[in-house]
């Protein structure tokens, strides 16, 4: 597995800013809403050369995403994705956010506000993509 790059981490850094830039007004007004909790990119790691595929904690959710290599694009982006990893295939949805940012989404977990914590949320983002990253019949046992 390829070593995310200081620029990628700082991509994924500003992607996560963007994203609660654009998101954070509606967050806070979400059931579930907990101030325990931030935005962050995390657990990002290559898949193939298309895609960085991770999670995104936000105040409510946990989401499964892949953030397209634009120097891999030859047209426009379409509305899903359908991601296979190990674990399966997974279908995730498109999201532009300001500042030319796109990612592909799809929601893991709703309600969060068990966490205490960043800390809490990042070893559930981590768990969360090792079992995605597991071959379906690892993953059952």
């Amino acid at each position: 597995m390829q070593t995310l790059s200081a620029a990628e981490y700082a991509f994924l850094a500003e992607l996560a800013t963007a994203y609660r830039d654009e998101h954070l007004p509606v967050l806070k007004q979400t059931e579930g809403w907990n101030p325990c909790l931030g935005v962050d990119a995390l657990c990002f790691q290559h898949h193939g050369v298309e895609h960085m595929v991770g999670a995104l904690i936000t105040p409510c959710e946990l989401w499964l995403v892949a953030v397209p290599n634009h120097a891999q694009l030859t047209g426009a982006l379409a509305d899903t994705l359908t991601l296979a990893l190990p674990s399966g295939r997974y279908r995730l949805s498109l999201e532009r956010l300001p500042g030319g940012y796109e990612l592909y989404k799809r929601i893991i977990l709703h309600d969060l506000g068990e966490l205490d914590s960043m800390q809490e949320a990042a070893r559930l983002a981590q768990r969360m993509m090792a079992r995605l990253m597991q071959p379906a019949e690892e993953a059952d046992t």
